[in-house]
């Protein structure tokens, strides 16, 4: 979809959707004056802070600070990106989009309409649930998901089913049509096989784990062997291909369940396997979800920051768990998530430990011997370690901490407290641990093209290292609410001087969209910027400016940019005045340097040349 037309249908979206019917489909809301209010979702409080603006089409949390339009909304709610939520809002809206272009992989799907292959998906994940629950050959999984004591509600909650040992099962109630054949083939329940290119069944035999997406639709499966089954596959887990619906690092299992829970606790627990989970939401801690088979990447990070402040890696007590954590901490650090790892007693995964121990004591395990993912690193690092005598040894530990460290895009305050704690513990000054890391972060950039360091593709909110200046602040706010104003702000002020990356985008688009003849209105920037960051910033600047009802946006306009200019040449000062101080110009130089500090200071100080008369 090109940029013009993906404008188009992100107007058309927004006109036909009402964004007070919207978030009234997720909590409820009363009206207050001119706008309505209700508990925002994201927090827990018993008090309403979600107000709705339903002339704007916008939204804001005061608790949160966070606001938008019908797209910020879904985004939010859903834990989806912009493509998605435009997606699901064109479907509420019955607007038809037109299709990106085509991939190879959905070239390779024969074309087949995605709303055709999610109908496929719930079709298969409904017949291989019906046959856990009633085909007698599915005996032997009922009779192992009772050993593990998972619940009837859980395989109802968590839809899981079973095939049966049979090549073709599913081709069969699918009625075997070529048709049928061809999407069953493009969602990854059947396969060629490479010998005949016959098609046979990719999940025969197993337990059947139903994979969805974080708005509940089904999309793929997780499929465990069982030993009754005759199988000689070596895996013991099979997951989905990558399909136009699967894409294995951009899910989490659970995750449709879990995140209203993750976003009342502000805690995502992330387990390894899927019965760790199912048995995590049987004893109440309904904040679970797994990764699908794989260690936790960084789109899955992305996707959990969504809607956790918190994320704790639960860990199996055995060696291998100890790696995977290692490997996934950096990830962690250099996306700046806040991580605690709890390893559990060795020898157990979270399932067998709950069904075992009880729920208290897993939440005693919580809260008392989950650690920071830096601490976890250090105990690592460090174990068996002599730190007072091993030298060498020592040296190599803190090395191997502050590797990890250095990938954090800035230094926060607990990672400040991190470098004083290692001082202490490693014994050495806090400013060579610093030096040390330095050096690590400096030879990390050295290896980053510049194009990726400079990152301009990077969500808003990532990017924002600062507020703005106040002066910037109440001119976007004139400029927003007053778009006949950009023409007079565009004639001193240019995009580039401003630092602030998410003010100058919004002023460099006003004065792209004033450059072309249109009007910079509030609804046309909501529309052109997809960035959270960016919608919440406008509707905070927005309401600012409607609270303060400026009657003459054209004189304060000119006092913001006036102040601004002084206060530049001020900051000028000491390096204009710095040749004369030094006698480094010749008469004539030194005359014409004064004759320009003398206009500076004119301007300065507001004082005009005289006019005849």
């Amino acid at each position: 979809m090109s940029g013009s037309s993906l404008l188009d249908a992100k107007e058309q979206v927004r006109q036909a959707i009402d964004i007070v019917d919207l978030v009234g489909d997720h909590i409820q809301l009363r009206r207050q004056g001119r706008n309505y209010v209700g508990l925002c979702p994201w927090h827990d409080d018993s008090r309403p802070s979600l107000q709705v603006n339903p002339e704007r089409q916008s939204f804001r949390c005061w608790v949160c600070d966070i606001g938008g339009d019908i797209f910020s909304f879904m985004m939010k709610v859903e834990g989806v990106e912009f493509r998605e939520a435009l997606e699901m809002l064109a479907e509420r809206a019955g607007i038809s989009l037109q299709p990106q272009k085509a991939s190879s992989q959905a070239a390779a799907q024969g074309g087949i309409a995605k709303r055709t292959l999610q109908q496929a998906a719930a079709w298969v994940e409904q017949r291989y649930h019906d046959c856990l629950l009633k085909d007698p050959e599915a005996e032997p999984a009922r009779a192992y998901l009772q050993k593990r004591r998972i619940t009837a509600e859980s395989i109802e909650k968590f839809r899981l089913g079973f095939a049966p040992n049979e090549r073709d099962w599913i081709l069969r109630q699918a009625k075997g049509s070529a048709e049928r054949q061809k999407v069953l083939e493009a969602i990854g329940v059947v396969a060629r096989s490479a010998e005949g290119g016959g098609l046979y069944e990719r999940f025969r035999g197993r337990l059947l784990f139903s994979i969805r997406n974080a708005q509940g639709q089904p999309v793929g499966i997780g499929g465990r062997v069982l030993p009754e089954s005759g199988l000689t596959s070596p895996a013991k887990y099979v997951n989905s291909p990558e399909t136009l619906l699967f894409h294995k690092s951009d899910l989490l299992y659970g995750l449709d369940l879990a995140k209203d829970a993750i976003r009342r606790s502000g805690t995502a627990l992330v387990m390894e396997g899927y019965t760790d989970v199912i048995a995590a939401h049987q004893f109440g801690f309904d904040n679970a979800v797994a990764a699908l088979g794989t260690a936790v990447g960084e789109s899955h990070i992305r996707i959990l920051k969504r809607f956790a402040d918190r994320i704790v890696l639960v860990l199996d007590g055995d060696d291998a768990g100890q790696r995977r954590a290692n490997e996934v901490v950096e990830l962690f650090v250099a996306q700046e998530a806040d991580l605690k790892v709890l390893t559990l007693p060795e020898g157990s995964d979270p399932c067998e430990f709950l069904l075992e121990h009880g729920r208290d004591a897993f939440a005693d395990l919580l809260e008392r011997q989950a650690v920071d993912a830096l601490e976890h690193v250090f105990r690592g690092a460090t174990r068996g370690m002599d730190l007072e005598n091993d030298v060498h040894g020592a040296s190599q530990a803190l090395d191997r901490i502050l590797a990890i460290l250095a990938k954090a895009p800035r230094l926060s305050i607990r990672h400040q407290k991190v470098l004083q704690n290692l001082a202490t513990r490693f014994r050495v000054e806090e400013m060579e641990v610093r030096r040390r890391l330095g050096s690590l972060q400096q030879r990390l950039r050295s290896r980053v093209p510049r194009a990726e360091a400079e990152a301009p593709g990077e969500p808003a909110a990532e990017r924002r290292l600062a507020a703005p200046e106040a002066w910037i602040r109440e001119l976007l706010e004139i400029v927003i609410t007053h778009p006949e104003c950009v023409a007079v702000a565009m004639q001193r002020i240019r995009p580039e001087q401003i630092q602030d990356p998410i003010s100058r985008e919004i002023y460099a688009l006003c004065c792209r969209l004033s450059d072309a003849g249109s009007v910079p209105t509030f609804d046309r920037l909501v529309t052109e910027f997809e960035e959270p960051a960016t919608k919440s910033f406008l509707v905070e600047l927005d309401e600012e400016a409607q609270r303060k009802g400026l009657e003459d946006p054209h004189t304060r306009i000119k006092e913001l940019i006036d102040s601004a200019e002084r206060r530049e040449v001020e900051k000028r000062r000491p390096v204009d005045l710095a040749p004369l101080r030094e006698r480094r110009l010749d008469d004539a130089e030194e005359a014409e340097h004064i004759l320009r500090i003398f206009q500076q200071e004119k301007s300065r100080q507001g004082i005009s040349d005289p006019t005849d008369g």
